[in-house]
């Protein structure tokens, strides 16, 4: 069987952006995921992911979003994406479902390790309180244990989606309705030490100032914070004092999808002292999207 102009159309351009930076897509798993959720994706939000780090070494991150009324993980399951041993993440989809009201998923995968991640928005000025979301059964505990970080700051009650990594076995939590001044370089100072993280560069706390977001990184096997980063959307991720390296500068510059939407980088800090950068670019953006109705740094440095 054939298939759908749509999904072939998809897959040709995954595959020509993972090979802007040498990475060759496994066509097999490629074609699985996007077969999966066919019905979805003529309608759905797609981006690409290229990161800095060592770990995303050889890898070609896509994403795409899901409407709520299907349930990404149940699909997941069902197509053999995912193989289940008993972890707690299996069951957080659906917990947070139970207590949360959701309104919109989206699913992430890279072109090599294929399914690793799922989205859950909630609705917009519906920030969920990390107490409601550190009493669900499978979170991990390292949140409760850590809301005294967040409560410090003023966002306890901010976190406006939650990703949870199958593949890794993490949970980010998104804030972006950040107070004033959460992003100077004293702030993010005192959030790297806080966790106990190196201390960053110059050249990201003048990144982190021109942020609209954060999110933050959990493990079920450790109390502490993973990792914290930091997100800016911009047209022109060249222009951010960023150290942005050879394989984003030539992806940004290459890329033939979305050359005129907007772009969103992340900048963080691993611990073992790694700072590193991801930029997320669009194939099909929509400008009535969410993500459309965040802050830009272009928007930010313009003085009208």
């Amino acid at each position: 069987m054939s298939q759908p102009t749509h999904l072939a159309g998809l897959y040709a351009g995954v595959e020509e952006s993972a090979g802007l930076i040498d990475v060759v897509c496994s066509r097999d798993t490629v074609q699985n995921i996007l077969t999966a959720y066919e019905d979805v994706l003529p309608q759905a939000l797609v981006a690409f992911r290229v990161a800095t780090n060592a770990r995303h070494e050889g890898e070609f991150d896509c994403r795409f979003t899901v409407p709520k009324d299907v349930d990404p993980y149940v699909r997941a399951r069902a197509h053999g994406l995912v193989t289940e041993t008993g972890h707690p993440a299996e069951s957080l989809l659906a917990d947070v479902e139970q207590r949360c009201v959701v309104d919109l998923y989206g699913v992430d995968f890279g072109v090599v390790g294929g399914f690793r991640k799922i989205w859950v928005y909630f609705p917009p000025g519906q920030s969920q309180s990390l107490s409601t979301l550190a009493a669900i059964p499978s979170m991990p505990r390292s949140l409760a244990e850590n809301i005294g970080f967040f409560a410090d700051r003023g966002i306890e009650d901010k976190a406006d989606l939650i990703a949870i990594d199958y593949h890794s076995k993490t949970v980010n939590l998104y804030f972006t309705d950040l107070p004033e001044g959460l992003c100077t370089p004293r702030s993010v100072l005192e959030m790297h030490r806080a966790i106990g993280l190196p201390d960053p560069s110059e050249q990201m706390f003048r990144f982190c100032e021109k942020a609209f977001g954060f999110y933050a990184t959990f493990s079920w096997e450790s109390p502490a914070i993973q990792r914290i980063a930091f997100s800016v959307k911009t047209k022109d991720p060249l222009s951010l004092p960023a150290r942005l390296g050879p394989k984003i500068e030539k992806f940004v510059k290459t890329v033939p999808y979305g050359v005129d939407d907007p772009k969103m980088v992340y900048a963080a800090m691993t611990s073992s002292g790694e700072e590193y950068y991801k930029l997320q670019s669009y194939y099909r953006f929509r400008s009535r999207s969410r993500l459309d109705l965040m802050p830009s740094a272009d928007r930010a440095a313009d003085p009208a």
